[in-house]
Parts: structure tokens; C-alpha cells; sequence
């Protein structure tokens, strides 16, 4: 009977002592938080194990992110999985279809976005992208010919056009001097022009006074203006002027008419002309409703598309320039460890029991092993 009792106060000894020592360790991982000091030394094993190695664990942690988990080829599949092109394209539509019947105007969605005085920011940023290209274009090309300036398709058009400004030019001729003040012109003209003349002028306007010469010749140059020849002859003039025009550079250019003024001025009349302000006081739905199905139907997809190769494409510079190692480590390291022991615990819990009472069973088996040879001993 004493033996036995022996066996098992040893057994409960060993499965006490083989439990508490595992559940010191594994409560060793976490605490102390802080290093304890003891007449001025340090004392072993504080702080615990993780508090102690957290920058490391950090720098690891950040290191097994970005190598194994958020991989940049892991990234690329997921993007080109048709499951997740088709998510993004249902999330775009339902967004779509909440801006068709908002009344939200653009001006206000600029100023939810921190965007202040947008119109102003709409005109001055517009404004500045057209100038700063215009003016490149110049710079770039202001010692080359026109005609290696435009592309061939440009210059083909212009002499297709020629006739027709020819024709607009001749038709506007011939509808101004049919015009009363297109008579009251050409009567004036004939007035300096005899003026001009001394005394065989005065003697015309006394013999057929300038009325009457006026009635005479308006109707001659509105012949001359129908007559095909006459489109002819302005169309082989405006054609040579536009072959000259073609070997200048844009230098010459410049110094004959000014062009980079006044194309500087035509960039502001057509931005004023777009009237900005209007445009950002509408309704979003003003713009998007008339185009809804095509917008969502092919403009969606094709956005989605477009963006979904772009950041394949530039997918290892982007994670490069986020530095994600580095997020993680720096995240890792602010975490308080309470919260990092929270966290490991909250995973690892019933792990962490097991094998408390792993270390007590152990212990407990080990505790009767020395009771048996104990006994055998006596």
C-alpha cells in the first residue's frame, strides 16, 4: 500500500511538474512585456521570447509576405481569373448606376474629394495641359517644314479641302455683291477709284454718273465670280499659297503671321468656349444617362480591361514603390505585444493547452516510470 501511494504522489508530482513547466514556457513566448532588473542586472529570460525578437519578427513577417503571400505572381493570376474581371465589372456597374440617377453635379463630387473652387481647378489644369503641349509641339518642330510636321493623312486632307474653300470663297463673293451693302461697296470703290483718275474720271462719272456705273459692272463681277474659271483660277491660288506654306517651319511661320499667339489665343477661345463652369454645374446623370447601356456595356469592359493589362504590366514596379516588406515590418513593430499575444492566442489557444497537458501526461508517465524502478530498486 505505501509503495503505491509513493507511485502515485510521484506521478502526480511529475504531471504537475511536466504541465506548469510547459505552461511557463509557452507563457515565457509572450512575458515579461519589459525587461526586470535585479540590483542592476538584467534578469534571464526577460522579457519573453517575442517582445524580445519583435523586430526580427517583424523583419521575417515582412519578408514572408511579400516573398510567399502577397507574390507578384500571385497578384497576376488573381487579376487575370475571369471569376474576379467579372466581380470588378459588377461592382463598376452597380457604381455606375448609382451616379445615372444622382443629382450630384461634378463640381460637387470634386469638393466631396477636397477639390476646392473646381472650376477653377478644371480651367487652370486644362488650360496649362494645352498650352505646355502646344508650346512643345512648337519648340520640338520649330525648325522642321510644315509638311514633316503633319502626318500624310493631314496634308491629303487639306488638298481634298481645297476645292471646297475655293468654292466657300467664291459663293461667299458672289452672295456679298449681290447684297445691298455689297453694291453700296463696290459703288464706293468706283467712287476712289475715279478719284484717282483727275479729269478723265470726272468726265466718266459726268457721262455715266456713278449709279449707273455701278449697275453696270456689279452684274460683270458676278459673272466673273460664277464663271468656272474663276473657282479654277482660285483654287491653283490657294493651292500654290498652301504648297509654299507647307516648306515653311514653324519659325517662319511665327514671324510671317504670329502663330503662336494667336494659337495660344484660339486654345483660350476654345476653353472658354467649352464653358467649364456649365459643364460642372450639371447633373452627373445629365451626362451618363443618355449613354448608360453603352457605357456599361462596352465602355465598363473595355476600361477593365485596359487597366486590368496596365497594372499586370507595371504590377512589380507598383509593389516595388509600395514597399510592402516594409509596411508590414513597421505595422508589426507598432502592435503592442498584449495585442500580439491576443492575436497568437487567439489562434493558437486550444494548440497552446494541448500542450500543457501533453507536458503534464509526460510528466505524469515519467513520474510512474521512477515509481516502478524505484520500487524494483527495493
Amino acid at each position: 500500500m505505501k509503495d503505491v501511494i509513493m507511485a502515485v504522489i510521484m506521478i502526480v508530482i511529475g504531471a504537475a511538474i511536466g504541465g506548469v513547466t510547459n505552461s511557463l514556457a509557452i507563457k515565457m513566448l509572450f512575458r515579461p512585456y519589459k525587461p526586470l532588473y535585479f540590483l542592476g542586472k538584467r534578469v534571464p529570460f526577460t522579457p519573453g521570447l517575442i517582445p524580445k525578437r519583435r523586430e526580427e519578427l517583424a523583419e521575417q513577417l515582412g519578408k514572408m509576405v511579400v516573398q510567399h503571400l502577397l507574390t507578384a505572381e500571385g497578384m497576376k493570376r488573381k487579376f487575370l481569373q475571369s471569376q474576379f474581371r467579372d466581380q470588378v465589372i459588377t461592382w463598376g456597374e452597380a457604381q455606375i448606376r448609382k451616379l445615372v440617377i444622382s443629382e450630384k453635379t461634378p463640381s460637387q463630387l470634386m469638393i466631396s474629394l477636397n477639390i476646392k473652387q473646381p472650376e477653377k481647378v478644371v480651367n487652370d489644369t486644362l488650360r496649362n495641359f494645352l498650352h505646355r503641349k502646344f508650346e512643345k509641339v512648337v519648340k520640338e518642330n520649330s525648325q522642321k517644314p510644315l509638311n514633316e510636321v503633319l502626318s500624310k493623312n493631314v496634308l491629303d486632307d487639306v488638298y481634298v479641302a481645297v476645292p471646297k474653300v475655293a468654292q466657300f470663297i467664291v459663293d461667299k463673293g458672289i452672295s456679298y455683291f449681290e447684297s445691298k451693302e455689297g453694291k453700296q461697296k463696290l459703288g464706293k470703290m468706283i467712287e476712289d477709284f475715279l478719284a484717282t483718275r483727275g479729269m478723265l474720271g470726272n468726265m466718266i462719272g459726268m457721262f455715266l454718273g456713278n449709279e449707273s456705273l455701278v449697275d453696270k459692272v456689279q452684274p460683270e463681277v458676278i459673272k466673273f465670280l460664277k464663271n468656272d474659271e474663276t473657282k479654277v483660277l482660285v483654287t491653283t491660288l490657294i493651292g500654290r499659297e498652301w504648297n509654299s506654306i507647307q516648306d515653311m517651319t514653324f519659325d517662319e511661320l511665327d514671324q510671317k503671321w504670329g502663330i503662336v499667339e494667336k494659337g495660344s489665343r484660339i486654345l483660350d477661345a476654345v476653353i472658354d468656349t467649352l464653358n467649364v463652369d456649365e459643364l460642372l454645374s450639371k447633373p452627373i446623370s445629365t451626362y451618363l444617362k443618355p449613354n448608360e447601356e453603352k457605357i456599361i456595356k462596352e465602355w465598363l469592359p473595355m476600361v477593365v480591361d485596359v487597366s486590368t493589362k496596365y497594372l499586370i504590366s507595371h504590377l512589380d514596379d507598383i509593389l516595388q514603390q509600395l514597399k510592402l516588406e516594409d509596411v508590414v515590418r513597421e505595422q508589426v513593430e507598432s502592435f503592442a505585444v498584449e495585442r500580439l499575444e491576443d492575436i497568437i492566442l487567439s489562434i493558437s489557444r486550444k494548440e497552446f493547452k494541448m500542450i500543457t497537458y501533453l507536458g503534464a501526461l509526460l510528466g505524469g508517465i515519467i513520474g510512474g516510470l521512477q515509481a516502478i524502478i524505484v520500487m524494483l530498486i527495493q
